[in-house]
């Protein structure tokens, strides 16, 4: 175990401040005490309540392919038009999403389009494997299943179109299957009659996502890491040049190191060290419910209506969407009723018998849709975790064990380099 230190006044310090208390800061969390580092994590609400809560749970190396792809510009101008679609951005002026926005377009080209996708692949198949092995060596009581995925289809062009380009997906490693209309509707009985067809991704598993996360902090808290929540953090402290703690509203904390996992509020936090973090706040929206009669049996993806439907044996949610509205902490109407409208399209039972909660998270997006893990530039002991996008759960194993591998400099269960900052 490394060797502990202690403040001016004698209080124990731990190996590792972590700043964040969500799925990725506890994965880190865990892995660190698994390498034998003392943790205290700081939260500034309830473990695992931001973006963590509410997003549909999977678990998919199938999205490795990134969002920033040949053709992505076009539609998202088309969906710009319509404030309901799958993509929005609300009009103003923002110049840092202006920028985020261009540089995004300028990877909608083939060959970074690979670059990301082999990136986002490595840590999303090493991901897979890993939650899987904390769920079985450890019980967490998550709901884990490995059925598999749905990407759905009600046009017969689009599901073509799909089809054609599976041979790329296995450049990252993808597994797939085609199923025809009648196949589908074989294998899925709560779909309507009428689909196209799916693509079924064998590998993908889902869980849900509350209780994962509250199964980390157990696994943290029986380590013995320490846990604060409800804690505001201000700021760094800075002495003789090192990052020394955190300014919090509760007083200060320290840590030999410190791991930056805030998620869409890293930005802000950085700024004052003179460090951009190029990532932007996509607002997601999801409802849950009671699970239906006729639920689906895997989790399904909507297509043409950009919907994620996952069920669980205690509920049942629609969700996705995506929305540059900066930090507007509304729940649009509009956007969580084109939830429940795209599930009417496809399903048998498109919504619970009651509803449970209407949510909406911020999920924190680079440009290049590839996360940022490593050491911060000029702070040899601030380390970042972020930038995660729409997959945090996914990445969150391989994201905290990479993260242990670096700040304990030992061999790396992926290659760090793709998701160092320095690449920006």
């Amino acid at each position: 175990m490394a060797a502990s230190f202690h403040d001016s006044i004698g209080a124990k310090v731990p190996d590792v401040l972590i700043l964040g208390g969500g799925v990725i800061g506890l994965a880190c969390a865990h892995y660190l005490l698994s390498a034998g580092r003392s943790v205290h994590l700081l939260e500034r609400g309830w473990v695992g309540a931001a973006t963590s809560h509410g997003n549909c749970g999977t678990i998919t190396p199938s999205h490795a392919a990134p969002l920033a792809a040949p053709g992505a510009i076009g539609k998202a101008l088309k969906w710009m038009l319509t404030p309901d679609a799958p993509f929005y951005v609300k009009p103003r002026v923002d110049p840092a999403l202006a920028a985020w926005l261009l540089r995004f377009a300028g990877r909608c080209n083939r060959r970074d389009w690979r670059e990301s996708g082999h990136a986002k692949a490595a840590i999303l198949h090493a991901s897979r494997g890993l939650i899987e092995t904390l769920v079985r060596e450890h019980g967490l009581d998550c709901e884990f299943s490995a059925t598999g995925l749905h990407d759905v289809y009600r046009d017969g062009r689009a599901f073509e179109s799909a089809c054609a380009e599976l041979p790329l997906l296995a450049e990252f490693g993808i597994a797939t299957r085609m199923l025809d209309a009648n196949e589908l509707a074989l294998d899925e009985p709560a779909l309507l009659p009428g689909m196209a067809g799916a693509v079924h991704f064998p590998a993908d598993a889902h869980l849900r996502p509350d209780r994962y996360c509250a199964e980390l902090a157990r696994l943290v808290r029986a380590a013995g890491g320490v846990i604060e929540e409800n804690v505001g953090m201000r700021g760094f402290q800075i002495q003789r040049g090192r990052i020394h703690g955190v300014d919090t509203d509760l007083g200060p904390r320290t840590g030999r190191d410190m791991v930056l996992a805030l998620g869409s509020w890293s930005p802000a936090m950085m700024k004052p060290l003179g460090i951009r973090v190029p990532i932007q706040p996509g607002k997601g929206y999801s409802i849950s419910y009671e699970r239906p009669a006729l639920a689906p049996r895997r989790p399904i993806v909507l297509r043409e209506r950009s919907v994620c439907v996952t069920t669980w044996d205690s509920g049942f949610r629609l969700g996705s969407t995506m929305e540059f509205s900066g930090y507007d902490d509304s729940l649009n109407r509009r956007r969580l009723d084109a939830l429940e409208r795209g599930a009417r399209e496809y399903l048998r039972e498109p919504v619970g018998p009651a509803k449970r909660e209407e949510w909406f998270g911020w999920r924190p997006m680079t440009h290049d849709d590839v996360p940022i893990i490593g050491r911060a530039p000029g702070h040899a002991n601030l380390w970042l975790a972020t930038g995660h996008g729409m997959l945090g759960i996914s990445m969150s194993a391989a994201t905290g064990h990479l993260l242990a591998d670096m700040l304990c400099q030992r061999e790396t269960i992926v290659d760090p380099a793709p998701y160092s900052l320095d690449r920006f």
